[in-house]
């Protein structure tokens, strides 16, 4: 093979290595600068069988570092703006939600069934999640 092809080859590769890192380096910035999708991935998503961390809550199985983690996650979202719909709906539901975690994470009588009713995940994602593409 000739240098001059050799080094074309290694250029390509080069830069095909860059891209790849340059790609993955935006989508995992995009993932951390959506809290919302930060929230509902690490605390309201679990992998199939297990149960997630705010099923857990609600039930009272789930640890202090959990809740104390899901209400700084559910804070950030609060103060995020909603994909779409209205946001003074969106703050009301958020701040319940907060509320509610707050209470769990203070454990106070009756938290549970105040998270449960805050944590109603339709009617956040009827309003505010987008449909997908």
């Amino acid at each position: 093979m000739k240098e001059t092809t050799k080094t074309a080859l290694r250029a390509t590769a080069v830069l095909a290595v860059a891209f790849g890192l340059c790609i993955t380096g935006l989508t995992a910035a995009d993932a951390k600068s959506n809290p919302i999708k930060e929230a509902m991935k690490k605390y309201n998503a679990a992998p199939k069988g297990t149960d997630p961390v705010c099923k857990k809550a609600s039930e009272g199985k789930a640890s202090k570092e959990e809740i104390k983690g899901m209400l700084a996650a559910y804070t950030a979202m609060a103060a995020a703006k909603p994909p779409q719909g209205d946001a003074a709906k969106w703050k009301q539901l958020c701040d319940a939600l907060v509320a509610a975690t707050a209470a769990l994470d203070k454990g106070e009588a009756g938290a549970a069934d105040k998270f449960k009713a805050a944590v109603n995940c339709k009617a956040c994602h009827t309003d505010f999640k987008p449909a997908k593409k």
